[in-house]
């Protein structure tokens, strides 16, 4: 049976016309996978102009406002209810909690549920005076598939922001409010309405929202730097060509900026889908390990490495090699982004790498072989790591991660 929403107060009616509105993304912050999807007010809706479809944030006269503006922020102490949907300017030291409002527009309830419904959000890594934070809704079964928005943090000084690690929640009617794993700040995290199994009925009575927790610092207290290469060859870079089969070697660099020396610096990457991890492949190098010990755990990918203890200045290198594998990869280009994490004191910073994979017109036809391989990593010295010296006083304490921390990085 249909629901029937009910006029938003505070919104001003709009006159109901035939069909929906297709509004161009190119000028404003939102977007979806469709690259302007059709919009509708709640009277539209009510009418049926949506029909038996599933789709996302698309009101524009709805609970929040415009839908399509789904993301906010604020700060994490006030006690407002309103959330700066575009943009807003932030201090050192403060927390602020970033929104992404989450709502299956159908007014078919459980009729029309939509299916893999997760969401997660892209934090800069960079140090500047603006900061964009873009939150992204995804749905198997909706039209579209991908929904993002973004909102500005603002400073007069140069700034970058550290996610709150465990800051991560999902709040509706029937949940309440419940934790939702720290991959949603990376690979994204499944939200549900009775259970976080990626289903949610359409209508008001089922939204919800997903929050996290940035804080703001002025200072600079780490550098994390992804860079990927051909196996084989000598030149880092931010992206490499690759085909199927092809091994990269991936290198992340983490170098300590604050004054004091940092204790436990654990470094994970997450590899997407179509790169697989080669057992046995991981390397690290400091100074103490100039030219390259390995680490026995292979858990770089899944919870961690756990690199030891840095003084002011110090660096450390991480290897480890991955071959192209054919799980989805699509016809024509595709782009295998490679997102590799440090956590530092319970502040958490981000780098990445591309591997640009080409599919043929007929690829589809192709069987691909898909298995795993054991080709370990080239030992190579100190002085082809991305051109850099190792700090002579980088490692201060003798390197842990033989038994390494069972401690998550993310």
């Amino acid at each position: 049976m249909n629901k029937v929403y009910n006029t938003i107060l505070g919104v001003a009616a709009t006159a109901i016309v035939a069909g929906a509105t297709m509004v161009p993304t190119s000028v404003l912050a939102w977007g979806d996978s469709n690259n302007g999807r059709n919009t509708y007010t709640l009277e539209q809706i009510n009418a049926g102009n949506l029909g038996n479809n599933i789709t996302f944030n698309s009101i524009t006269n709805g609970k929040i406002g415009d839908e399509r503006n789904f993301v906010g922020a604020k700060l994490s102490s006030s006690s407002t209810t309103t959330w700066n949907a575009d943009e807003i300017t932030v201090q050192d030291g403060k927390t602020y909690t970033i929104r992404l409002y989450v709502h299956n527009n159908s007014p078919r309830g459980v009729n029309a549920i939509a299916k893999g419904v997760s969401a997660n959000f892209s934090l800069p890594t960079t140090v500047a005076k603006s900061q964009t934070v873009i939150g992204y809704l995804n749905s198997s079964n909706a039209n579209p598939t991908r929904y993002w928005d973004e909102v500005k943090l603002v400073s007069s000084n140069d700034f970058y922001i550290e996610y709150v690690k465990g800051s991560a929640k999902y709040t509706n009617s029937k949940l309440g409010t419940v934790a939702l794993p720290d991959e949603v700040i990376i690979s994204g995290a499944t939200i549900g309405y009775d259970a976080l199994n990626g289903e949610i009925p359409g209508c008001y009575e089922y939204d919800g929202q997903v929050t996290i927790e940035v804080k703001v610092h002025n200072s600079i207290t780490s550098k994390l730097s992804k860079t990927v290469r051909l196996k084989g060859t000598k030149t880092w870079g931010e992206m490499v060509d690759a085909k199927v089969g092809d091994e990269v070697e991936y290198q992340i660099e983490y170098v300590n900026l604050a004054a004091d020396t940092v204790d436990n610096v654990m470094i994970r990457d997450i590899l997407p889908n179509n790169m697989e991890y080669v057992a046995d492949s991981t390397y690290l190098y400091n100074s103490n390990y100039q030219s390259g010990v390995k680490v026995v755990e292979n858990t770089v990918t899944t919870s961690g490495i756990n690199i030891g203890s840095y003084a002011a200045q110090g660096n450390a290198y991480v290897r480890f090699t991955a071959k192209v594998i054919n799980k989805d990869l699509v016809c024509g280009n595709n782009q295998l982004v490679n997102w590799a994490s440090a956590t530092v004191n319970s502040a958490v910073f981000k780098d990445d790498a591309s591997v640009m994979v080409a599919q043929s017109e007929n690829c589809r036809a192709k069987a691909v072989d898909t298995g795993a391989t054991t080709s370990s990593i080239v030992n190579t010295g100190p002085a082809e790591i991305a051109g850099a010296a190792l700090g002579a006083g980088s490692l201060v304490t003798a390197l842990g991660y033989f038994i390494a921390s069972r401690k998550k990085l993310m």
